[in-house]
């Protein structure tokens, strides 16, 4: 009787609503044209960086989303499904439909703790097209992680500073491949409507666990976005990832990635705009790009430099035309893409991408 009596005074105050919860679902959709001097065929995925409008000669669906989000004062949970010629390209082949899937409590009124499927907290360019200058992403994009699985640690002292600590299963994994843990650092500094000042880490051994050698990764990521005036804009970025035992000449020693994006942007008018990037990636090891046989017949991982120039149209805020052409130099003798019959170290890329989002 007194479990019965209990149940029926706790029953009106679970059916209670949470007057400061909020529910929103939103949507957004990408669509492209793509075309790439790299003979892989009309309709087939690039072989070689693989990701935003990945098919040549094609008209394609770079994503199409949902997303659900509830909020209140001590809970909130986001869930985001996809599909298209993105995820299948670039994303995690286990619940590839998932984007993000977690959910979170509120331990203090600066402290949020989240666990569950997030998109990644490393990088200075972001996953979708709608979040980032150019449509296209850069080739250190492509190499770093781009979704795990974990809890977070939010901590937000003020309106300036925000900090997260992640505990995650490991490098671009849903499902952990050993029993080791992956952890990651996200510090950001906003310098309030002009930009902001980011440091993001991840530190991470994806060896297997009978492994007698470790392969400890550590990946810095320095970010500064800064708008100069209301018309131009500014986006920096700068990556130093180093492993161990991973060294070509000799396997005891660490090796060494270097890569840095510098993408600008100036707004013509209300509606056109105009972008351009730079971007440089050495990785003379190859324990992110793979190791290859260049044409001298020496053992060496991918160094490139690339420039990508764009004109955007946006009819709305949330939405945009973009016109994008990019070109990718790989260094000399490494000639990994094929055009006109024979391989060659360049690749010239042209898309046009639709997108809209509310």
């Amino acid at each position: 009787m007194l479990i019965i009596a209990c149940c029926l005074y706790c029953l009106p105050v679970a059916a209670q609503k949470d007057s400061t919860a909020s529910f929103k679902v939103g949507g957004y959709v990408d669509t492209y044209y793509a075309a790439y001097s790299d003979s892989v065929g009309p309709g087939k995925f690039q072989k070689k960086f693989t990701s935003v409008s990945p098919t040549n000669n094609s008209f394609g669906v770079n994503i199409a989303q949902a997303t659900m989000q509830y909020n209140s004062v001590k809970v909130r949970s986001t869930i985001t499904l996809q599909a298209g010629d993105l995820p299948t390209a670039a994303w995690s082949p286990v619940y590839n439909f998932i984007q993000e899937a977690n959910a979170g409590i509120r331990l203090t009124k600066t402290l949020w703790l989240d666990a569950g499927f997030f998109k990644t907290h490393i990088g200075t360019e972001a996953l979708l097209p709608k979040d980032n200058i150019a449509s296209s992403v850069s080739v250190i994009t492509f190499y770093e992680p781009w979704w795990q699985a974990g809890g977070r640690l939010t901590f937000t002292p003020d309106n300036n500073w925000q900090f997260a600590l992640y505990v995650v299963n490991g490098y671009n994994e849903f499902v952990a491949a050993n029993c080791k843990k992956a952890m990651g650092l996200a510090i950001t500094y906003t310098l309030g409507d002009k930009g902001s000042i980011g440091y993001y880490n991840f530190i991470s051994d994806d060896s297997p666990d009978n492994a007698t050698v470790s392969h400890t990764r550590f990946l810095n990521n320095l970010v500064f976005n800064y708008a100069f005036s209301k018309k131009f804009k500014m986006q920096a970025g700068f990556d130093l990832i180093s492993q161990q035992n991973s060294n070509l000449a000799n396997a005891n020693q660490s090796a060494f990635v270097f890569s840095y994006i510098l993408a600008l942007r100036y707004q013509m008018s209300k509606v056109f705009g105009v972008y351009a990037r730079g971007e440089a990636f050495s990785d003379p090891d190859g324990f992110l790009s793979g190791v290859m046989i260049d044409s001298y017949g020496y053992e060496t991982g991918y160094e490139l430099n690339g420039l990508t120039l764009g004109l955007e149209c946006k009819p709305t805020e949330s939405s945009y035309i973009r016109l994008e052409g990019r070109k990718i130099v790989m260094a000399s003798g490494q000639d990994i893409f094929y055009s006109d019959g024979k391989n060659v170290n360049y690749r010239n890329e042209l898309m046009v991408t639709m997108g809209i989002w509310f």
